[in-house]
């Protein structure tokens, strides 16, 4: 909700993704070149090596006597497509434990990418969804979807643990029949699967004692339907649940453990990615910093921020109320205006006013459903990408504790300000003022203080000047009336500065006279 908010619903159908990627470092880090943010681009569909027919052959290569009274194979997984109608039917797949892929496992990569839209289908419309799901999995009946194929994966066989076969053999051996030779590792290295690990981080220079972990972030990684996953822990460390034998595509998908994404609406992808290509299957580690690919920096920064947001919202010394958990967020590198505008949670819709002003631009936001948009034109590193991100966060536990009523009436006073008056938070003598008037008292003083928290001064943004002021909360804050016990005041009955000061000395009523005179010390009227 920071300056000229009304440019994001102007930006919303324009905005692109074409950084190229940074490099990586570390075990199994490769060179970037060539590839992008750009749509996966597909070559030929290939013969995939874990189809229950070229397994079933590899079997009878190696062991035509039927080893271990093997007469065939059961298939254990199924290769299968969904076109959801909607993020609902989308979400109802997700809830099922369904883990679905924007784009086909089974196709050889022309040009890697985060996203892909299948060509056959209307952009507006949502794109297929690949999966790989067990032989037993009900199909919701109101989904459709396409069987692609039968599959057979050892380790989901619990058979095959003791029956005298090389499965590692088998598998090797299926790459080789079904023409995918080249996937496999050399020889010299013994073809020995092994499981995926490394470590995600970023440095913060402001904090001048290295790299710090990107916290619960998923990491994938799949060759053809043999798909993985798991979350990087707060030191940044993953280990994928799965073994492998050959290169295998890595990437970081910005959907995380505590439940946030960032990126656009499914009509593209669930959640922003920045692929790593392929690599060798012990695992790639990448160090980020602000010189590297700029989507990955800033991607990385506010997963952070949000991660640790969350984790200070459950603390047991000052706990708050925590934003939606399935909060999204938009990055937008070119603008420089950000806002929670939570359109995922139900508001602004049905307000007259907007659909006045913003006529088609409406229906094109309806679809894309973000809650927080972040402009980070001039956020150069770290700490300022950071503040942004907490100020924004800051409004979505507001949110959740005020609820859509509140948030219409303020989130169509910014609109109006924005439009009329050329400024996002007006004079502070509309209709409804006193609803930015709190919200953004809020908002300014948690971001500076947990900008202090982090790194022992003031955040830039508390050196502004406003119709509001957060510094009240900041001075009661430093007298004794902390962020858990200021927040409780800010519920949906308290929709003015006057108000504020009302609930906070209902609450605290040994803290009056500290209250009012930090309350009057501010009072411009």
């Amino acid at each position: 909700m920071k300056r000229y908010v009304f440019f994001f619903f102007t930006v919303l159908s324009v905005c692109s993704c074409a950084d190229w990627l940074g490099e990586t470092s570390g075990k199994g880090s490769q060179d970037a070149d060539g590839l992008s943010h750009e749509m996966i681009v597909l070559g030929d569909k290939l013969d995939d090596p874990y189809s229950l027919t070229n397994m079933q052959n590899a079997v009878a290569a190696l062991y035509p006597d039927t080893k271990a009274g093997r007469e065939g194979l059961t298939e254990t997984d199924i290769y299968v497509r969904f076109l959801p109608k909607d993020n609902g039917q989308y979400d109802l797949l997700s809830d099922m434990g369904v883990e679905l892929i924007d784009h086909p496992l089974d196709y050889e990569i022309v040009r890697e990418g985060d996203y892909y839209h299948d060509p056959e289908l209307e952009e507006s419309q949502m794109t297929w969804q690949y999966a790989v799901v067990s032989p037993d999995f009900n199909f919701p009946s109101t989904i459709r979807y396409e069987v692609l194929e039968k599959c057979y994966i050892p380790e989901r066989d619990a058979s095959t643990r003791a029956d005298g076969i090389d499965w590692e053999a088998v598998e090797r051996k299926s790459y080789i029949l079904s023409g995918n030779e080249d996937l496999l590792l050399p020889e010299t290295r013994g073809g020995d699967a092994c499981q995926p690990s490394g470590n995600i981080s970023i440095v913060d220079d402001k904090m001048g004692d290295g790299a710090v972990g990107v916290k619960g972030v998923k990491i994938s990684v799949n060759s053809f339907v043999k798909y993985s996953h798991t979350y990087t822990d707060e030191n940044g460390d993953y280990t994928i649940p799965r073994s492998y034998s050959t290169n295998i595509r890595y990437r970081i998908v910005y959907k995380n453990t505590v439940g946030f994404g960032i990126g656009v609406n499914l009509l593209v992808t669930p959640a922003s990615a920045c692929t790593l290509g392929k690599s060798e299957p012990d695992g790639v580690s990448v160090v980020i910093d602000k010189d590297s690919d700029r989507k990955m920096f800033s991607r990385s920064v506010v997963n952070n921020a949000a991660y640790d947001f969350f984790s200070m919202c459950k603390s047991s010394s000052m706990p708050l109320t925590s934003p939606p958990r399935n909060v999204r967020f938009w990055l937008f590198q070119n603008l420089g205006s950000s806002c929670a505008v939570m359109l995922q949670q139900g508001t602004i819709f049905d307000m007259e006013f907007v659909s006045k002003y913003l006529g088609v631009a409406a229906t094109i936001i309806r679809i894309f459903m973000p809650d927080i948009t972040l402009g980070l034109s001039g956020c150069n590193d770290y700490a300022s990408i950071y503040a942004v991100a907490s100020h924004e966060l800051a409004h979505a536990a507001h949110f959740k504790q005020t609820g859509t009523k509140f948030w219409d009436k303020y989130i169509v006073y910014v609109l109006k300000s924005a439009i009329l008056e050329g400024s996002a938070y007006g004079s502070g003598e509309g209709e409804d003022a006193g609803y930015c008037e709190v919200g953004e008292m809020w908002a300014f003083y948690l971001e500076n203080r947990l900008y202090m928290d982090r790194y022992g001064e003031e955040s830039p943004s508390s050196r502004l000047s406003h119709w509001f002021d957060p510094h009240i909360l900041t001075k009661l804050d430093e007298k004794g009336i902390n962020r858990s016990m200021l927040f409780r005041a800010f519920d949906s009955s308290v929709t003015d500065k006057d108000q504020l000061k009302e609930k906070l000395m209902s609450l605290y009523p040994d803290n009056k006279i500290l209250i009012e005179q930090n309350f009057s010390l501010y009072n411009y009227e």
